[in-house]
């Protein structure tokens, strides 16, 4: 009896699971899963031109609010999202939620990652704009600048971060 029980709990974990994976590659969420071979990263082809690259054990829910068969926001509630928008598309509208921030496109790649307490943006190219999720006052990220949102009120620091920080992040998506 304990068997059967430990095998229908393994096998509703695995559901539960793959209910994430498989709302990615839903026609509603009009994103594709490719694999990344010899990785467990996650690669996210949208409608758009929208490319999204998942760390391996990210936590994240793609979001169509405006249910028109796009997702056009994600949450992600622990590691981090790469986020790519092919040349000519603009990337309007689309946003990251965390637990700490907001982190909305006006440009075409940027990377959002979550952890201890800590939401951190970085821009390879384009602009994003950033602020907390209680708050209404943010910043503008440009290529090569970062910023950590923690809790609190206190106003958002836009740094440019070292080589060595941006090497750390890029190489967790493989680049």
């Amino acid at each position: 009896m304990g068997t059967i029980f430990r095998g229908v709990a393994l096998a509703l974990l695995a559901f539960a699971f793959c209910m994430g994976v498989a709302f990615a590659q839903s026609p509603r969420s009009g994103c594709a899963l490719q694999p990344v071979g010899g990785t467990s990263r996650q690669l996210l082809r949208c409608q758009g031109g929208l490319t999204i690259v998942a760390e391996s054990r990210a936590r994240y829910t793609l979001v169509d609010r405006n249910r028109d068969g796009k997702a056009d926001a994600a949450r992600l509630q622990s590691k981090a999202l790469l986020l790519d928008f092919s040349a000519g598309s603009s990337g309007a509208g689309f946003q990251v939620s965390t637990p700490q921030a907001i982190a909305a496109v006006r440009g075409t790649k940027w990377a959002v990652d979550v952890a201890a307490g800590k939401t951190s943006v970085f821009v390879v190219r384009g602009a994003v704009a950033v602020r907390r999720t209680t708050g209404s006052t943010g910043v503008v990220l440009n290529p090569g600048e970062g910023v950590d949102v923690e809790g609190g009120t206190g106003a958002l620091t836009v740094k440019r971060w070292p080589r060595a920080r941006v090497s750390a992040l890029m190489a967790r998506f493989g680049q």
